[in-house]
């Protein structure tokens, strides 16, 4: 999962020591942008001092959470690269913006943005366009 993540974003993935199994995928603009790979069932959890981690039994179903995440990519290349790994990836409107949404292991739901998409994506994702477009 994380060398795919990283393939999406143009970079790098390379193993996360603190968590025993766990991956971390970096972006190719190396500007901090990261996403985590813990393996199923592992729990990110509030330590004495830091973040612990602990090893459960696997959830089943589709997460809870997901995220936005500019690629580098085409929308053709990021779809092809979902397809490969055998996960749902489609191309969709969400109205503001475009996205390719793709489900990792078809649990986790990412929502990949080629170039043209981020431009979109940052013109209309502001606090202003939420508002407006939700009527608040």
């Amino acid at each position: 999962m994380a060398r795919t993540l990283a393939r999406l974003m143009g970079g790098e993935a390379l193993p996360f020591p603190p968590c025993d199994g766990a991956w971390i995928a970096f972006a190719a603009a190396d500007d901090g942008t990261a996403v985590e790979v813990y393996p199923q069932g592992a729990r990110v959890m509030r330590g004495p001092e830091t973040i612990a981690f602990e090893q459960t039994e696997a959830a089943a179903g589709p997460s809870a959470t997901h995220v936005a995440i500019g690629s580098p990519l085409s929308a053709e290349e990021i779809i092809e690269i979902g397809q490969a790994e055998g996960w749902t990836t489609r191309s969709t409107d969400r109205g503001p913006f475009g996205c390719i949404e793709l489900w990792i292991e078809d649990r986790v739901l990412i929502e990949l943005l080629d170039p043209a998409m981020q431009e979109d994506y940052r013109r209309n994702m502001t606090v202003a366009g939420w508002r407006a477009m939700f009527g608040m």
